[in-house]
C-alpha cells in the first residue's frame, strides 16, 4: 500500500469522521471505541461531522519552522463543531478576517510535504463560513 493510499484510509483525516453514542447522543472526535460516559453500556456508531462550528479561540503564528516559513502568517484556532467537539485547525484566511465566534466550514487544502520533492500531505482545514 503506498503511503498517499495509507493515509487516504484514515477517515477522520479526510473526511472529519468521528462517532457518536447512541445511549447519550454525545459525539467524539477523534473517534473513540466506547463511550466514556456511559461506558460499556453505550453504544458507538461512525458519525460524518458537517464539518462547520465557530471558532472558540486562536493565535495567529508569524515565525513558524522552516516547513511553514513561506506560508506564515497563518492561523491555528480551537474550532467547535455544531456537533459539540472540540478540534485544534488551521484557518486559511486573513489574519485580520478572523475573531472568537467567527463562523467556519471545513475545506479541503494542502498541509505540508515532506522535502522540496517528498510527499504532498493533505487535510482538513477551515476557512470563514
Amino acid at each position: 500500500m503506498s503511503v498517499a493510499r495509507f493515509w487516504r484510509k484514515i477517515p477522520q483525516r479526510y473526511n472529519l469522521v468521528g462517532t457518536r453514542c447512541v445511549t447519550c447522543g454525545r459525539y467524539y472526535f477523534p473517534p473513540r471505541s466506547f463511550c466514556p460516559s456511559c461506558r460499556r453500556e453505550g453504544k458507538i456508531i461512525d458519525h460524518q461531522f458537517t464539518g462547520e462550528g465557530s471558532v472558540v479561540t486562536y493565535t495567529i503564528i508569524r515565525t513558524a519552522s522552516e516547513q511553514f516559513e513561506n506560508a506564515t502568517p497563518y492561523i491555528i484556532a480551537i474550532v467547535q463543531l455544531d456537533e459539540g467537539p472540540r478540534l485544534t485547525a488551521q484557518i486559511a484566511c486573513r489574519p485580520e478576517d478572523i475573531r472568537i465566534g467567527t463562523r467556519v466550514k471545513k475545506v479541503f487544502r494542502r498541509l505540508g510535504t515532506e522535502g522540496k520533492s517528498g510527499v504532498i500531505h493533505y487535510g482538513t482545514k477551515f476557512i470563514p463560513a
